[in-house]
């Protein structure tokens, strides 16, 4: 895929900015200073200043004798990075690929975009409108090389789309400056007379070098398309994205809905054939009023069904707000994982944490009530039964430790003991009957005692004695004493758990 690129040019960045966010300045010359040396220095001029010739660098009591009312705003410490910042991630709709250029300029990497909007002309026209239409003066141009389209872009007067191999051409009427060469490079050309590119292009490269040094012959070389020039965007591109420009504005949930599922089977596709999985994705709506509408879902383990993806997107399909309309969709694959295929039995069915129906249930929990509610639990290396569990980080996390199985556990184990009031004969016979919150139990079965120890290297303390039994009502409770039994002290008993 040939490479193609569109730089623009805010001629009038800053005081269009302050145009739009005070009506009262559009119509009258105005112009932003900040001190110099004791003096106040033009930093920036509107159109209307500078067609009645004042210029960056004036200072501010030489322009008032030329415009005697005119308007002089402070200027405001870092305004420019900032405004191209905020531009750069709204123009992200027609490329991925958007880079800043200061002090007042964008670079698209357009190779590939411009026949979703039908074509390289309606793409650029397509910009410039918008961008306009926002309150900015622009030029665009779109180019092979980026230092073309630049030229273009600042020095071009027809022909704003370049050709593909014209570079040469487009530059030759051109000034020395439409290379983004240095000041004093261009002054000395001035005086050598060379006053257009192609007054120099043509000459031999060593010479070119000797007299204006290496970095006039890289500019020249970026421009023709001799050496790559990178350029670096302001947000990382996703290597698994997918993107759906619309030609009218998308305001309905089903409209919504079809986009989602085209964006979903091409992505799929394309991981299906790389045996990769989605693990992480977002989904983004550009809206015609400039805002974003997001929605992002996660899965237990990776996956390109692209049906079970969408019920997993359908749940929060609610929330977006199309507003105007929406006129781009994108895709983003965010976490990606290679797919092992799980080994099936020929005559087992499907069970366990490798069960992808089970999995995929799970995922659609997670978007209904959160992933935060949904935990899995292992055991741990611990003596004491409330340590004995801890929560998996992940679906697939093993235990390094086996479950211990020889005697009975309850289905539910309280995380902090609570004290009963227990009537139990001596030594160490169960208990005949105990107080659990007020209410009384008589306990018709009894198992144990199980005496489990204190881990020493965590607490010192008393052992304890668990019981499993069984009240009049054929409800199972786990309860423990703690410590020996001794007739002239008390001893404290516990409920630790129920069976059922």
């Amino acid at each position: 895929m040939p490479k193609r690129f569109v730089t623009i040019w805010f001629r009038y960045l800053q005081t269009d900015w302050f145009t739009l966010r005070r009506p009262t300045l559009h119509g009258i010359p105005f112009v932003l200073a900040s001190p110099v040396h004791g003096r106040l220095v033009i930093t920036a001029a509107n159109a209307l200043a500078e067609a009645q010739g004042i210029n960056i660098g004036t200072v501010v009591a030489d322009a008032r004798a030329l415009i005697p009312s005119l308007e002089v705003i402070d200027e405001r410490a870092g305004l420019s990075p900032k405004l191209l910042k905020g531009l750069s991630e709204w123009c992200i709709r027609y490329t991925p690929s958007v880079s800043i250029d200061p002090p007042d300029g964008l670079i698209f990497d357009s190779s590939g975009c411009a026949h979703l909007w039908g074509g390289e002309e309606h793409y650029l026209n397509g910009i410039i409108t918008r961008l306009k239409s926002l309150g900015y003066h622009v030029r665009a141009a779109m180019a092979d090389t980026i230092g073309t389209a630049w030229a273009l872009s600042r020095f071009g007067k027809d022909g704003l789309i370049n050709g593909t191999n014209q570079q040469a051409s487009a530059l030759l009427s051109l000034p020395p400056a439409a290379l983004r060469l240095q000041a004093d490079t261009i002054d000395l050309l001035q005086k050598l007379g060379l006053r257009q590119i192609k007054d120099f292009i043509g000459m031999p490269r060593s010479a070119l070098r000797r007299r204006f040094g290496q970095s006039f012959i890289k500019k020249l070389d970026q421009a023709l398309g001799h050496e790559e020039e990178i350029i670096h965007p302001v947000q990382p591109i996703e290597p698994y994205q997918e993107r759906l420009p619309c030609l009218e504005p998308i305001v309905t949930a089903t409209g919504i809905e079809i986009a989602l599922q085209r964006l979903l089977n091409t992505l799929c596709f394309r991981l299906r054939q790389e045996q990769k999985g989605l693990r992480a994705a977002l989904f983004t709506c550009y809206r015609v009023d400039g805002r974003m509408e997001k929605i992002d879902i996660g899965t237990n383990r990776p996956t390109y069904n692209s049906l079970h993806l969408f019920k997993l997107f359908e749940i929060k399909i609610g929330t977006i707000e199309p507003a105007l309309g929406i006129e781009l969709f994108i895709l983003e694959a965010q976490k990606v994982e290679c797919v092992s295929p799980v080994q099936e039995k020929l005559w087992e069915g499907a069970s366990g944490l490798d069960n992808t129906g089970l999995s995929e249930l799970l995922d659609r929990l997670a978007g209904k009530i959160g992933a935060d509610h949904i935990h899995r639990y292992i055991a741990d290396e611990h003596y004491w039964p409330e340590r004995s569990v801890k929560r998996a980080s992940h679906l697939e996390e093993k235990s390094t430790t086996e479950w211990k199985a020889d005697r009975p556990r309850p289905l539910q184990l309280l995380s902090i003991p609570e004290p009963i009031e227990v009537t139990a004969p001596v030594p160490d016979y169960p208990p005949m009957l105990f107080r659990h919150k007020g209410k009384l139990h008589k306990i018709i079965k009894a198992d144990g005692p199980e005496r489990i120890e204190p881990e020493w290297w965590l607490q010192q303390g008393q052992h304890r004695d668990y019981y499993c039994v069984e009240d009049e009502e054929g409800h199972r409770y786990w309860l423990f004493r703690l410590g020996h039994y001794d007739a002239g002290r008390s001893y404290q008993w516990f409920m630790h758990g129920f069976f059922a």
